[in-house]
């Protein structure tokens, strides 16, 4: 089936003989690409909307995969059952998904894996999980339309990491490429436009963002 490359991507991170949790499923799409990809993976399609949830079962009843893909109405991580090994949660803002997982912070608990995509405050997001002992393994940057999006997977355990590291990723800063370049340099210009806007009273979110253009100019020089 055609989906996106964010959730190809995303799809393409999860290990064979999973049982996933996609939180915000929308129409499944994801869901779908997993188990087609016929390694033993199985998954609950959760979202908060009715609507969604009913196009998410048409479509899985359109493959045949009823039996593989469970639809579950919920708010968060209250859709989570026992046998889920890895939670997804993807196209959302930053605090938000920070929201839904403090809410359960004992289903983090239970969990081996994480893959998160937030569209917003990745650097939030990577100091919660790793406070709520999850480590960073895996990063990946991939482009839709005019729109980079970040996808991180955490796994269970503990590292420590730097300023630098939380900013541009440790796994991300170990491949660099041509879209890392693309996607900080499009960082470097909105906080060098940010800084010109804010107030002069803002003067310690001024110095946070002097601090990451410094950073950016030193990366990208």
């Amino acid at each position: 089936m055609k989906i996106n490359d964010r959730l190809k991507k995303i799809g393409d991170l999860v290990e064979a003989n999973s049982f996933c949790l996609d939180v915000g499923c929308d129409h499944a799409f994801l869901d779908i690409y997993l188990v087609l990809k016929n390694q033993n993976i199985r998954t609950i399609a959760s979202d908060v909307a009715e609507g969604p949830l009913y196009h998410a079962f048409e479509n899985i009843k359109k493959y045949h995969l009823e039996d593989k893909i469970e639809c579950r109405l919920g708010n968060g991580l209250d859709t989570y059952s026992d046998e889920v090994n890895t939670i997804i949660i993807s196209g959302m803002g930053g605090r938000n998904i920070i929201g839904i997982c403090k809410n359960h912070l004992e289903v983090l608990k239970k969990v081996d894996t994480v893959i998160l995509s937030p569209n917003n405050y990745q650097i939030d997001v990577k100091k919660f999980m790793c406070k709520h002992n999850f480590y960073i393994d895996n990063e990946e940057l991939v482009k839709v339309g005019k729109f980079i999006y970040q996808i991180i997977v955490f796994k269970k355990g503990r590292k420590r990491y730097s300023k630098k590291e939380y900013f541009f990723g440790p796994k991300l800063l170990e491949k660099k490429g041509k879209l890392f370049e693309e996607y900080y340099k499009r960082e470097l210009v909105s906080r060098e436009i940010l800084i010109k806007v804010l107030p002069k009273n803002y003067r310690w979110k001024k110095f946070l963002v002097k601090r990451e253009i410094k950073l950016l100019k030193e990366e990208l020089t």
